[in-house]
């Protein structure tokens, strides 16, 4: 079992979220050795969330773990996907974000706005590691017309999800962080890492 493990993110949510569910393994932040964020230049949330485990491990030479997560409608044949932050550019705003992704979706009718969040999570025990775990996760839901919510951060305001009748950005916190793409990636990794004796 690994002792230590180096985070490829720099959020503070996702630090906290993955050295509580990683316990007892000691999770560091890779801002805290100064590493700089790697260029994610992948073509899926999989090979982007490698990208950055392997560029923390290289950096360090201790095992390093990384998530990729976004937003994807098929009516827009993916997108935003993995460009998901920076849809309306790189100093794009999640209401930059949200006003180009409904401006794009405003003649499309509402049987066909249905979205998913995606979250890719890749575990490597070093740079090359051939055999690294990989857990993803799915949220589904459907395209809001309009921004509804507070809570959140990101596309949470305009997805809806219909077992709950409200958007992300309107459920409790407690309930999001247990229904997230994050949270199911997250708990297949719990498993992963549990069953996994090579690493």
């Amino acid at each position: 079992m690994m002792k230590e493990i180096i985070l490829a993110t720099s959020n503070p949510g996702k630090i906290k979220e993955l050295s509580e569910l990683l316990a007892p393994i000691k999770c560091i932040p890779q801002t805290d050795l100064g590493i700089t964020d790697a260029l994610e230049n992948g073509l899926s949330f999989i090979e982007n969330a490698l990208i950055k485990a392997r560029h923390a491990s290289l950096h360090t030479g201790k095992p390093a773990l990384a998530d990729d997560s976004g937003l994807v409608v098929p009516a827009l044949h993916g997108e935003p996907g993995i460009y998901s932050a920076r849809y309306a550019g790189k100093e794009a705003t999640d209401a930059g974000n949200i006003q180009l992704l409904l401006k794009k979706m405003e003649h499309i009718p509402i049987h066909q706005r249905n979205a998913w969040f995606y979250c890719a999570i890749a575990l490597v025990e070093h740079a090359k590691d051939p055999v690294p775990i990989i857990a993803t996760g799915i949220c589904k839901g459907i395209i809001h017309p309009h921004p509804v919510g507070e809570g959140g951060f990101g596309y949470d305001p305009i997805f809806y999800l219909p077992d709950f009748q409200c958007t992300v950005a309107q459920l409790p916190a407690k309930i999001k962080n247990n229904i997230s793409h994050r949270a199911q990636a997250l708990k297949q990794l719990r498993v992963l890492v549990k069953n996994d004796d090579g690493h």
